[in-house]
């Protein structure tokens, strides 16, 4: 089909299904190309799917239409491995920004952190599924933040995923209310009101350096592989004052990678299929000082430091922040070893870090 017909049948139909491949063979080349026929045809009232054929599609991607799911045409059955290794049936949306490399519209001499998605998703009741989304610019030290996926929104569903990348690779929106240097949130949502939402994370691999899942969302991470490629933070939450959840990772992996992920993100990836040291990450460390993060039953693997945390350098956020973990296990699990200011769960505590509490009545659908 000519993309003008493409494009034209899509604003007229009524098909809740739109279908993108690469090769021509479906209603569109591109995943972009069919978000904008979304947004041209409706408000958003009716709950839309975009069903994406295997390949890598080199795209940068916009969701600001509600009630719209972006899955693979071929979806893997529950509990398969999401290991990162590419697979000829993988859907890969990828794109290069570092927040290191020069802005094009005179907004600052660098793009900076929030300029540098390859998926950024605006809006409320969006599920990702079967997707991998890549940062491929390259390490933290030589081109600066680069984010893979920036949600922001409330219901947001992550399932079956990976995201891949290096610094920063999974921001979860919103930002928080003031920068701490001048110009530090430029980006799309840089004026734009703070709401917190809920978003979820299931059976995902999420695989990083340096502050890799950080944001200001109630986010549950359920079920994923939490990928270390390098030495560094895994969390960096700034959780608002007054929010009872941040991140809460229940029965989730704190892993290395290894040899085998070479490659795993393609080009820039220079610290993919090198040893990540014993004790070189933290789990987690405060970009505010109201930061909140929970372990329940994870596994933490030999490169986790003794010290579990880290504070920053931050007085206030030893005394605000909340970091603590129920029965974690693994060669990094050392509770007993963790700051005084880290908190202490036990067993009655459970309740408290459930699904139905953290995401505050909301259920993901499958």
């Amino acid at each position: 089909m000519a993309a003008s017909a493409a494009s034209a049948a899509s604003v007229d139909s009524a098909a809740s299904t739109l279908t993108v491949a690469s090769d021509g063979s479906a209603g569109f080349r591109t995943i972009g190309a069919a978000l904008d026929a979304l947004m041209a045809r409706d408000d958003g009232l009716t709950p839309a799917t975009i069903r994406i054929a295997p390949g890598e599609y080199r795209e940068r991607l916009t969701i600001r239409r509600p009630n719209v799911t972006l899955e693979a045409a071929s979806l893997p059955d529950d509990g398969d491995a999401r290991d990162g290794v590419p697979r000829d049936g993988d859907v890969r949306v990828a794109s290069g920004l570092g927040g290191f490399m020069p802005s094009p519209d005179g907004q600052g001499d660098r793009l900076g952190t929030f300029r540098t998605a390859t998926v950024f998703v605006d809006a409320h009741d969006v599920t990702l599924r079967g997707l991998t989304i890549v940062n491929d610019a390259g390490p933290g030290e030589e081109v600066g933040q680069a984010i893979a996926l920036y949600a922001d929104g409330d219901r947001i569903l992550v399932e079956d995923c990976v995201l891949l990348g290096h610094q920063d690779t999974l921001f979860t929106g919103p930002l928080p209310p003031r920068e701490i240097e001048p110009g530090g949130f430029v980006g799309p949502k840089r004026l734009a009101p703070r709401a917190v939402g809920r978003q979820c994370y299931r059976r995902c691999l999420i695989a990083g350096d340096v502050d890799f899942i950080f944001g200001s969302a109630r986010a549950w991470f359920e079920d994923c592989e939490i990928r270390s490629v390098g030495p560094g933070y895994v969390t960096a939450a700034s959780t608002p004052q007054g929010e009872p959840y941040g991140y809460v990772f229940d029965h989730c992996r704190f892993t290395a990678a290894t040899p085998r992920d070479a490659g795993c993100a393609g080009k820039g990836t220079r610290t993919f299929g090198a040893l990540v040291p014993d004790g070189s990450v933290a789990i987690g460390r405060p970009w505010r000082d109201w930061a909140r993060t929970v372990l329940v039953d994870c596994e933490l693997g030999a490169h986790i430091r003794v010290d579990g945390w880290d504070d920053w350098g931050k007085s206030g956020a030893r005394a605000h922040s909340c970091y603590a973990a129920i029965d974690p296990v693994g060669p990094g699990a050392a509770p007993m070893a963790w700051p005084r200011w880290v908190h202490t769960l036990d067993e009655g505590d459970r309740a408290r870090f459930a699904r139905d509490a953290v995401l505050d009545g909301w259920r993901p659908g499958r």
